[in-house]
């Protein structure tokens, strides 16, 4: 899928088919994190694959905005290590780059919590200096998803040219 149309079409998806992801296409979403930019190239991240049900379903419980995450066939936890205060922005972009991927590959996906997840820690043996930023839970969909149907501010009402104020269109 071209990047553009993956970027307008990608939509949450909360409802899996129990299918499971295939291992190359696990692969290739990691490596869309792990080939991310970060600031000063520190690459704050790390990711832990989790495929079990009965930890899904821990995680779910974990996370009280995904209890979805207990249908999904895969979660990808993303873990940083934050010593510098760009950990979070370059966090937040492997995050998206991870999604976009498998998107690109038919494999739906969301953003589970934002913090706050420090008993995934405990479940996932995460090392306490270290902070859970997002579980991302992925398969494919379970509905067919309206790609590309969003609700979004018209380009008019958010970009600026030269000033603010001075309309780009």
């Amino acid at each position: 899928m071209d990047v553009f149309e993956a970027i307008r079409t990608l939509l949450a998806v909360r409802e899996y088919e129990p299918r499971p992801v295939p291992d190359e296409v696990i692969t290739r979403i990691l490596e869309a994190g792990r080939l991310t930019a970060s600031g000063m190239n520190t690459q704050p991240w790390h990711f832990v694959v989790v495929q079990d049900p009965a930890m899904l379903r821990q995680l779910a419980a974990a996370a009280p905005t995904g209890p979805y995450v207990a249908q999904a066939t895969l979660a990808i936890v993303v873990v940083l290590e934050n010593d510098t205060r760009m950990a979070l922005s370059d966090g937040s972009r492997a995050i998206q780059d991870m999604l976009l991927a498998a998107w690109g590959e038919g494999v739906g996906g969301n953003w589970v919590g934002f913090g706050g997840l420090d008993e995934v820690k405990a479940l996932l043996g995460i090392p306490e200096e270290l902070d859970v930023l997002a579980i991302l839970p992925f398969g494919y969909p379970a509905q067919a998803v309206g790609k590309g149907d969003k609700k979004r501010k018209p380009l008019a009402e958010i970009a600026h040219r030269e000033r603010w104020g001075e309309p780009f269109g």
